[in-house]
């Protein structure tokens, strides 16, 4: 009895915290890399997922990291393992004879894919020369060690580890900034983790992602953005694709997605089962074009007339004109007016009702507009 009661004054400690701990609001936007803000008005933030597209090869490598530069993307993101710390032996042992298999185990394929510390630091003095963020995926509590001793600037959490809360615990900890994707998980887990998260670290975007390589659109599931954004609305909220083509990924930017990732490679008919689902240089680049060109094209949320369209106005805009002669002192009824594009402007047509029951204070031939400053009663002076 003793026990239940200690544990549910520690619950209720642990609510009361999460509630009024000092926890404050967490920003919708935040520097998730040096220099660089995402959420808010801020661009989309284009990830190139490379991954273990690399295919072993760090020429490879670098060729991608250049070509993400290239087609405009913000960064270059890798996937780092510890192996002994991400699979048990068992696993590592097993044999592994698929067509994109690099060794007679999964663990010899793994081991050909995965890069030494060094070389991950060559890669990141790479990135840095070209001019493009670079990061990676830490797929174990070991990996993540190492990505924070090379002072990556965010830490991305990938499905697979998004419910494992021991480690998103510890990496939260650190207080880099964190991306974390959702697939496979439900809104319930996505609860906790946010929950997880919020505790140690404010800057922080979730992802909407399903795990199918290559993805079907209507696995996609974008409308859960939405619903991300209304469960989480102090948080960024990002897509993390594994669809073919554009399309989608430029729908999920349409939506309100902050930080976009899509896996890249130089070749899809390459050995790896995440080629398939990749975009080659002309698709990413086609990507990052697509995705500029529709956050212009967002714009402001304020609905009214525009510079760009006055010449349209001026040529098509319709104004109140005379229906029939209307002699000077006349007081106006509907019949007696009518909508047309006219010259010059007259009334706008929206305020033609505003017209019914005011006089006109000089003589109107039929056809003719009706100007604000022959009705009594009308216009900005009597508007004010």
């Amino acid at each position: 009895m003793l026990e239940v009661l200690l544990r549910t004054g520690l619950l209720c400690v642990r609510l009361v915290y999460l509630i009024f701990g000092g926890l404050g609001k967490m920003p919708l936007k935040f520097e998730l890399c040096p220099g660089r803000m995402v959420g808010g008005k801020n661009p989309c933030f284009i990830i190139a997922e490379i991954g273990q597209n690399h295919q072993g090869d760090m020429e490879i490598a670098k060729k991608m990291i250049r070509m993400a530069k290239e087609c405009g993307a913000d960064c270059a993101k890798f996937q780092k393992s510890e192996l002994e710390f991400k699979f048990n032996r068992r696993a590592l042992e097993r044999p592994y004879s698929s067509k994109h298999s690099w060794g007679r185990t999964y663990g010899e394929h793994k081991r050909h894919l995965e890069f030494s510390h060094e070389q991950y630091k060559e890669l990141q003095k790479y990135a840095e020369e070209v001019g493009i963020f670079f990061t990676a995926s830490g797929m174990d509590e070991m990996a993540m060690e190492f990505l924070h001793e090379l002072n990556v600037p965010f830490f991305k959490v990938g499905s697979g580890d998004t419910n494992n809360f021991p480690f998103l615990e510890k990496t939260a900890q650190k207080g880099r900034p964190m991306v974390v994707s959702s697939g496979m998980q439900s809104m319930e887990t996505m609860r906790r983790v946010y929950q997880t998260v919020k505790q140690h670290n404010q800057n922080f975007c979730i992802m909407q992602c399903t795990s199918s390589y290559p993805l079907e659109p209507e696995d996609v599931n974008l409308r859960v953005i939405t619903e991300y954004q209304k469960e989480f609305p102090d948080i960024p909220i990002g897509y993390s694709g594994h669809e073919t083509g554009i399309f989608i990924s430029v729908a999920a930017v349409a939506l309100g997605a902050k930080v976009l990732e899509r896996h890249v490679t130089l070749d899809k008919s390459w050995k790896g089962s995440d080629h398939e689902a990749s975009l080659e240089p002309a698709e990413l680049a086609e990507l990052v074009q697509a995705v500029r060109t529709v956050e212009r094209a967002l714009g402001s949320g304020l609905k009214q007339m525009l510079a760009c369209e006055k010449p349209c106005h001026d040529k098509l805009g319709k104004s109140v004109v005379a229906k029939v002669a209307i002699p000077k002192g006349t007081v106006l009824s509907l019949d007696m007016l009518a909508v047309k594009v006219a010259e010059p402007k007259g009334v706008a047509p929206e305020d033609i009702y505003e017209l019914v029951g005011k006089q006109v204070t000089e003589d109107v031939e039929e056809d003719s507009s009706i100007m604000e400053e022959i009705v009594d009663s009308y216009g900005k002076k009597s508007k004010c």
